[in-house]
């Protein structure tokens, strides 16, 4: 595979959104209902299928198997068999067994991941793939598997038992405050349906004790072909011959007659209800509002209006709530209006809030109170103008990269028009109608949205927080007496700033080139600037519509004395308040409005860093902000310091409710010491925090630009990109006085005091539910001389681990539902001499009465994996997962983005990027099972734990309840409009 990109596309080439010319279309005209760039159709059993061609990524295939077939088909007997028959899908079929079919994925370097491969919801269940098709046979086999997870799917006594303690520790883990809260927050939402009492993981005492036999009865009856489509979009060299694969593994199936799935109905809510919850574990006090509404499609161009005016009026009102989040003790912290889809039958417009600790009425009271203003008073022009540039902005993005769409997007969508009737209209069309209809939309239409959002409509009013401050009949009261204000015309309209229209007024004088260096090998050019800034940048063609950058210079937290340490890490919140980059917050929200850029900034320990992302059209603007980042003196202000302490406070006050807090602060505490630099803080650290000091500092982390080198990667023609280059990052001037360049070996190491033996210690926390979480750390060194030949066998060797672990903790022993596997040098100074110091670390959950032989399991694994080594079937593995990774990563911005960072920071790096990025990029693709032993002993066990290697292991044990479940928000085109899948 070609590591280098393609050509550079022009961007006048790839530009013709603007040119784009709108349709002429009647508002009754039906949408297409065919599945844009799809062979679609059905086999005759009733199978239907999708097969689309798409190179994004390459010698890639995204494909699914959809069930229509969901957690509320089931009886009472039966609650969590859906879910749980996902499960065993992965355990047992007729031609895998013993968990075959996840080895066969890994062979091929298709990952297994605990949610990445299937859920279950109330409605349906999906499993997926993402398989590599470069060599012969695998896109059949993978079809296979999704053929056998139709019919064949193995439903044993043995297979139950041998799975029912992951759904166990997946049911477990969603009993924590938020699981909690969640579930008693849908079935107010849902109140008087089945589907408020059929939550997907089920019921602990059918996970327990169902019979085999029943939940084979249940994949029986209703794992029908008729309820089924397969989903195939990948790099094929044409549909027909992906069709006909399908046809060969699912054609000779025979379907039954389909069984009739009942409708699901959830009562209309006539009347508005309130809700009041208390959760001791809460992390804060949330106010939400939910507006019920069918879940309807939009099926003709006037319905796909009314989806637009609607979305447009959920980011008109955002813009509002954001404004009001930031005023002068403000009602809430954050609040957002979004669209939701709670189950197939019906979605929700809510409105959520997070707020003090009892400012529950204060939080209501507002954002009732803009509802009502904006029916009074209506939005303006301007304020509805921001909403279409905005919404605008988004699609022409989407529209740009429109080739460039990754096939998993595609099999998404797919799956909606098959589970949801949802249009797949293509973007070419979506964005003509989006120029068509948007510009014809006016303010009186977006405000006239906010009449479905009356409390007389009966939306459902839910209040949660860590303890009881508030009664039904106080947010009642609330309602009524906004409604009479509003009723009586006592409310007043909304007051906007005036926007500059410019975010530089003055241009500054451009910088030029002091030196150049071109690597033609890796296609990166290298400047250094008049002001001594650094620039690398690398055209591509990965996306059309992307360039990414970062800055950063050495000089972190670490250089500070504690007396400091505490205002300066509150620094980068607290300029973010007041305006790092010369405007509010708010105001710099408005000025960006139909653009797509945006920088942020990283304070860490060893650098300090600024990120940008944006469009080709908008480099421009996104080095401005870069150019206002270190023109800018942020002055403390006393309103913007107020509102930031406030909210660490709440954290603050949110953390030690958590019990997992404790956990992870003694975790904390036993790995560095008593160090200030690990110590969370207090509530009673807050008076010591100095404004000006930490605005000081802010300003001194981006002042010299000669410290910062700045690495962009993405869709730039350099003829257009170095002029701006020039002006806004070589226009910086240096400050009067110097800063000093710090190297990496002037760089001070963290305070820590690591422990010198082992450690085995168990952190008992109150719990509402009892839950535990294991950790288990321990310390490696690299040695200089052969260090950079060893991180990558340490990578390879975590990845390793994560695959032995997840057989003999999951597979073997059926103790847990998945485990994490991870190595981190972050801690350790930067240095070109020095040895490395770092940790690989292994966590997971389980059942608090296991989780001591589950340690012994895991510590044993490694002991046998340093004496006898992994076998070459474990390394193979291993190796064709990493190249596969390595693979899909050759092909993003992101990748190159941080190869070339990486180099530049290698203690190999002394000018010369190229040679070091040689070295400092490359793959291993034929490590031998001796290179990863070499490294394993390294990592120190029971045995020689004292030896070469500081140990610290933690089990959280806390005390037991039942059921939960938790949720995923899955983005659409729309960020106001969000799928909730139940999905565990």
């Amino acid at each position: 595979m070609d590591a280098l990109p393609r050509e550079t596309l022009k961007l006048e080439k790839i530009h013709r959104f603007k040119s784009l010319k709108m349709v002429e279309v009647d508002l009754k005209t039906k949408l297409d209902p065919n599945p844009f760039g799809a062979d679609h159709g059905k086999l005759e059993n009733g199978l239907t299928y999708y097969v689309r061609c798409n190179s994004k990524p390459q010698m890639r295939a995204a494909l699914a198997l959809a069930v229509k077939v969901g957690s509320v088909l089931e009886e009472e007997n039966e609650r969590g068999i859906a879910h749980i028959v996902e499960h065993l899908a992965f355990s047992a079929t007729n031609k895998y067994t013993n968990h075959d079919l996840v080895k066969f994925l890994e062979s091929i370097g298709a990952e297994f991941g605990a949610c990445g491969n299937a859920y279950t919801s109330f409605d349906e269940t999906v499993y997926e793939l993402f398989v590599p098709i470069d060599k012969p046979g695998l896109l059949s086999e993978a079809i296979a598997v999704l053929s056998e997870f139709s019919s064949e799917i193995r439903i044993s006594p043995e297979d139950l038992e041998k799975e029912r303690g992951a759904v166990l520790e997946e049911y477990r883990l969603g009993r924590d405050a938020n699981g909690r809260l969640a579930e008693l927050c849908f079935a107010s939402v849902l109140q008087g349906s089945k589907y408020a009492e059929r939550l997907p993981i089920g019921l602990e005492s059918v996970i327990r004790k169902v019979p085999a036999e029943d939940a084979k009865g249940f994949y029986k009856r209703w794992y029908n072909l008729h309820n089924m489509a397969v989903i195939a979009v990948g790099d094929f060299p044409g549909t027909e011959s992906v069709v006909g694969l399908i046809r060969e593994h699912f054609g000779q199936k025979h379907s039954l007659k389909p069984p009739v799935i009942p409708i699901t109905k959830v009562p209309h809510v006539a009347e508005m209800r309130c809700s009041c919850f208390a959760e001791p574990e809460a992390g804060g006090t949330t106010v939400e509002i939910n507006w019920m509404m069918s879940n309807d499609e939009p099926k003709t161009v006037g319905e796909y209006r009314d989806w637009l005016i609607g979305y447009m009026f959920r980011s008109a009102l955002n813009r509002r709530f954001s404004k009001i989040s930031r005023r002068k003790d403000p009602p809430y912290f954050g609040c957002a209006v979004r669209e939701a889809e709670l189950v197939h039958p019906v979605k929700a417009i809510e409105i959520s809030a997070s707020c003090k600790e009892k400012g529950a009425v204060e939080a209501l009271k507002s954002v009732l109170t803009e509802l009502a203003k904006v029916r009074l008073h209506k939005f303006s022009e301007r304020e509805t103008a921001i909403a279409r540039d905005k919404i605008m902005s988004e699609i022409e993005s989407a529209y740009l990269e429109r080739d460039k769409i990754e096939s998993t997007v595609w099999r998404y969508q797919y799956l909606q028009h098959f589970l949801q009737n949802e249009a797949v209209l293509g973007l070419e069309f979506e964005a003509q109608l989006y120029k068509t209809i948007l510009p014809q939309i006016r303010a009186s239409e977006v405000s006239q949205y906010s009449e479905r959002l009356r409390t007389s409509d009966g939306p459902v009013i839910i209040v949660t927080e860590p303890r009881a401050s508030v009664t039904e009949e106080e947010l009642q009261s609330v309602v009524s007496d906004t409604d009479s204000l509003e009723k009586d015309g006592n409310i007043s309209g909304w007051e906007d700033n005036l926007i500059p229209e410019e975010i530089i007024h003055v241009k500054p004088k451009p910088g030029h080139i002091v030196q150049r260096s071109n690597y033609k090998d890796i296609g990166v050019t290298e400047l250094t600037l008049s002001n001594g800034m650094k620039v690398c940048y690398k055209c591509t063609d990965f996306k059309n519509d992307q360039v990414i950058f970062k800055g950063y210079s050495y000089e972190g937290y670490s250089q500070l004395v504690e007396s400091e340490y505490l205002s300066c890490l509150l620094s980068s919140s607290i300029a973010g308040e007041i305006g790092k980059f010369g405007y509010k917050p708010t105001v710099l929200v408005d000025i960006l409005a139909g653009k797509r850029a945006s920088v942020s900034t990283d304070l860490g320990a060893y650098t300090r860093s600024f990120i940008g992302d944006c469009s080709p059209s908008d480099f421009e603007t996104a080095l401005q902000l870069v150019y206002q980042l270190f023109v800018t003196q942020v002055q403390p202000e006393e309103e913007d310091i107020k509102r930031v302490i406030h909210i660490v406070e709440e954290i603050i006050h949110a953390e030690e409710r958590d019990p997992y807090t404790a956990f992870s602060n003694r975790l904390t505490r036993i790995k560095y010491g008593n160090s200030y630099f690990y110590k969370p803080p207090q509530v009673s650290d807050l008076p010591k925090i100095e404004p000006k000091k930490a605005c000081e500092y802010f300003d001194r982390c981006f002042k010299d630009p000669s410290t910062f080198t700045v690495v962009i990667v993405g869709n730039i023609d350099p003829a257009m990109a170095l002029p701006l280059i020039l002006e806004y990052l070589g226009g910086i001037p240096r400050p009067s006085e110097s800063m000093p360049q710090l190297g990496l070996d002037d760089l001070k190491g963290l305070p820590s005091n690591p422990p010198a033996h082992i450690v085995k210690e168990t952190v008992r926390s109150p719990m509402v539910e009892a839950q535990c979480s294991v950790h288990i750390s321990m310390q490696i060194k690299l040695r200089n001389e052969t260090m950079m030949e060893e991180m990558w066998f340490v990578a390879f060797l975590s990845q390793l681990l994560q695959t032995k672990m997840t057989q003999v903790l999951r597979f073997k022993h059926g103790e847990i539902y998945s485990v994490g596997v991870d190595s981190d040098f972050g801690y350790s100074k930067p240095s070109k001499t020095a040895d490395l110091e770092g940790e690989i670390s292994i966590d997971f959950s389980c059942d608090p009465n296991v989780s001591a032989t589950l340690v012994e399991v895991a510590l044993d694994e490694i002991s046998n994996l340093q004496e006898c080594g992994p076998s070459e079937d474990d390394v193979s593995a291993v190796l064709e997962i990493e190249q596969r990774n390595h693979e899909n990563d050759l092909q993003g911005n992101i990748y190159w983005l941080f190869q070339i960072l990486k180099s530049y920071r290698s203690r190999l790096y002394s000018g010369d990027l190229g040679s070091t990025f040689e070295v400092g990029s490359r793959q291993s693709k034929k490590q031998s099972s001796s290179n990863l032993l070499a490294i394993n002993s390294k990592v120190g066990t029971t045995e020689n734990i004292t030896l070469s290697l500081q140990g610290a292991l933690h089990c959280s044990d806390l005390n037991a309840g039942d059921q939960s479940f938790s949720f995923a928000k899955t983005p659409t085109k729309d960020p106001t409009q969000a799928k909730v899948l139940w999905q565990i």
